[in-house]
This record gives C-alpha cells, structure tokens and sequence, in this order.
C-alpha cells in the first residue's frame, strides 16, 4: 500500500512543503530509511505508536507498513496536515492526526497499550521531550521503548559510560531506567535540507523498576549538583547539599576527591540513599 503513495518530493513539491528553521525541521525523504526506523523499533503489530513531528509522512509511512496498530501523529506545522490526511486516507482507521504542540498533548487520551514511541524529533525540543519521557510521576511509563532521532552528539551522551567526555545527567537520567543503545547513524545528506550535524537513532527500551534503588527527586539533585561543576572534585561540587558530605561520599564507596564523570550511576544512587537517610533520621 505505501507504493500507492506519492514519492516524498512529490509531496512536498506538491504541497509547498519547504522545511522551516522555527520548527526545526529537516525532512528524511529517503522511504528506505524510514522503513530501517520503523523496524529499529522492533514488532510493532499489536502496539500503538506516537510519532512526534511527523512532517510530510516518510516515518509515519512506514510504521504503518511495518504493521503499526495505530499512529497517532503530532505535528505543529499546519502546512503538513493535508500530507498527513493523504496517508490517513491510504490507511483507514489507523492514522489519528493531532495539530499542536507535543508539549502540550497528553498521548494517553488517544493511545492503548502497549505504546511504542517512534521519532524523528525536531532538534529544537527533542531533549526535552526525552527528559519528560523518562521522568513521568509514576514509573514504569506509557511507553514501552523510544526510537528516537537525534543530533549525533545527543545520542552519544544517551549512551555515553563514566570516563567519557559525552558522560553526564543525560546519560544517568536513562540508563537509571532503561537501556539504550544507538542503532543508525545517519549523515546530514540524507535530509532535506541538510543538517550541519549527523543524526543517529537511539533505542530505548524501559525497565520496570530502576536499575539501583534510589528516591528519583535526590538522585537528580545529587547528579545535578555533581555535572553542574564537573572539573572540581565531588567534596566540593557537593558541599552544598550536606554538611558532612565527604563522610557520606565514602559511606557510598566514592572518593571525596573522585570527579562526577568518573563515577558510575550505581554509586551515584548508593549517595541519593545516603542523603535520604540522613533526612529520614534527622
């Protein structure tokens, strides 16, 4: 069915689809590519899928070849929302589309479980999206795994291990609750227009509970505090959240003078215990 469909230049020719810097948008007109995303994220028959920043369709395509229960879109650009409707049209009862902001929909009104999230992120919000997608109020999330398209140097710090220059929050704030891996990378010339950085895909699979226990609101105070002043040793990038820190960084088995990118996410939840603690028993 999806060679039914125009080709993508087609499309955007046709419906005067020229990328715009304000929604960040650089458009993988290439269905050969769309179609490896859409099976980087494994079987999607039996699960609905949120695509955020659909553009012209290339990725929504092929989820839906691939299978997709259902595609629940969510696009700000009212310019692609004709695109869209032709795809809908092509796939009955399985393309819900949305136009607004991503920020501010809840997918939940319009999704059954299980959920899979499938994007190619518009850089301007796509950390952003990330961070709320893996800090929801109760966990395990909607989801269960994000496939998700990134600035290169944004999936390298997803994935990223102590010891690295990449390594920080971003990668701690992940891997406390999920794997994840890159699976795709891409060079700019495979979007329209071309990026001036490489993209890659990441895979994330959750997991039902954390992979260290810890109080989620004192680990993101602890690692926050840690990165905020990465070059100064942890006694110090610490001191303010306990007066007897450097006791409580060697109670976690941390050196006082160890550096935050040098410290493992096991050890930084063994800390979060150790200043929750201290709060309980004061």
């Amino acid at each position: 069915m999806i060679d039914a469909l125009p080709p993508l230049r087609d499309v955007i020719r046709t419906h005067d689809l020229r990328a715009k810097k304000s929604f960040g948008q650089n458009f993988l007109l290439d269905l050969n590519l769309t179609a490896r995303i859409a099976r980087a994220a494994g079987d999607l028959q039996g699960s609905d899928i949120l695509e955020v920043g659909p553009g012209p369709g290339g990725l929504t395509r092929g989820l839906l070849a691939e299978g997709a229960r259902k595609v629940l879109a969510i696009e700000k650009d009212h310019r692609c929302m004709a695109a869209l409707a032709e795809i809908a049209d092509a796939y009955p009862g399985r393309l819900q589309l949305i136009e607004g902001d991503a920020l501010d929909v809840d997918p939940l009104a319009h999704l059954t479980p299980p959920v899979k999230v499938v994007a190619n992120l518009p850089y301007n919000v796509g950390t952003e999206l990330l961070i709320r997608w893996m800090t929801p109020a109760q966990w395990p999330p909607f989801w269960d795994s994000l496939t998700l398209m990134f600035q290169r140097e944004v999936a390298e710090r997803i994935v990223a291990r102590p010891g690295s220059k990449a390594y920080g929050r971003l990668a701690l704030m992940v891997q406390w609750r999920a794997d994840a891996r890159v699976v795709l990378h891409l060079p700019p010339e495979a979007f329209t227009p071309p990026p001036k950085v490489s993209s890659a895909v990441v895979h994330i699979t959750r997991l039902t509970e954390p992979r260290f226990p810890a109080d989620a609101r004192v680990l993101e105070r602890v690692v926050a505090a840690a990165f905020n002043q990465r070059r100064k040793m942890l006694r110090a990038a610490l001191r303010g959240l306990h007066p007897r820190i450097e006791e409580l960084l060697e109670q976690a088995g941390i050196a006082p003078t160890a550096r935050a990118e040098e410290i493992s996410l096991e050890r930084f939840c063994a800390l979060a215990r150790a200043l929750a603690a201290e709060v309980q028993t004061r």
